[in-house]
This record gives C-alpha cells, structure tokens and sequence, in this order.
C-alpha cells in the first residue's frame, strides 16, 4: 500500500497540490493540509452538515469524502463563495441580516446548503427550504432565523435572474 499520493485540486477555483495518505477526508485535506477552516467538523460522520462543500456544483459532504475523489473536480468552501475584498455572497449578507448565524459553527455549512437550495430551486416555500436544509443541524435552534436568510437570498437571486 503506498503510504502517500500526490493531488492536484481545483479548491476555490485555485489549483492545489498537496501530498497525503491516500484515506485522508476532503475535510481534513481543507482544514489540516490546506488551512482552509471555515468549513467545520462537527460529527464527521456525515450527520450534521457542518462540513458542507461544493463539488462541482453539487453539495457534498467533506468528511465523508476522500480528497483522491475529487481530483479534477471543482470544489468550493465557503471561503470561496465570494472573491477577497469584494462583497458578500447574497447568502452570506441574508445570514447577517436575519442573525441566522448565532453561535456560527454551523454557519458555513449551512450556507453551503443554502446557496445549493436556491440554486436548485427549492427554495419556493418555508417548508421546502425546512426540508432541503435538513441535513445541517444547528445546535443554538436558528432554524427559523435560517429560513428567512434563505427565503431573502432566494428573493434576491430572483430579482437578479429577472434583470
């Protein structure tokens, strides 16, 4: 068994070369290999969400995928939802604005998810938004600080697809 493998990742839309054992996570490969922490570990067993990133547009779970998996593929953190110094991702301000962020921890994968629902269109009523915001867990019970971010940045990227 080879002890370690070398991965060129597209992270944030920035090639990545990193060298680790081939059962390294994406999670651990972002937060320990790449110091790219804004995503979380929470459970690590795939039950909270809070390690939520996208890959290749789709959201997936970080800890339970293994970094060799997404070589080639387009992933994105939450550190890479908007460029540095330029404004928030209409998530990320609908978040501050409805304090739909309390404690943070979940935060970030929670806004993963939420940048995935609306993208895929279920973001049509509150309790669609409920559902498809399922899989992430927030501890301090933010949920319905998190629907109206979601139901405000669904709004926006309405308007925004209507210019």
């Amino acid at each position: 068994m080879t002890d370690s493998v070398s991965l060129q990742l597209d992270i944030n839309g920035q090639m990545r070369t990193l060298k680790v054992e081939p059962r390294v996570t994406l999670l651990d490969a972002l937060r320990d290999h790449l110091d790219l922490t804004g995503t979380k570990k929470g459970c690590d067993q795939g039950q909270c969400g809070a390690c939520t990133v996208h890959v290749d547009g789709e959201r997936m779970l970080a800890c339970l995928t293994l970094a060799a998996q997404v070589e080639g593929r387009a992933v994105t953190t939450i550190e890479g939802l908007s460029a540095p110094g330029a404004d928030l991702h209409p998530v990320q301000a609908a978040f501050l604005e409805n304090d739909a962020f309390q404690c943070g921890y979940c935060t970030p994968g929670q806004i993963m998810s939420a940048v995935a629902c609306i993208r895929e269109g279920h973001a049509g009523s509150d309790a669609e938004i409920r559902e498809y915001m399922a899989g992430n867990l927030c501890r301090c019970g933010a949920y319905p600080h998190i629907v109206a971010a979601v139901r405000q940045a669904a709004a926006h990227h309405a308007t925004e697809a209507a210019r």
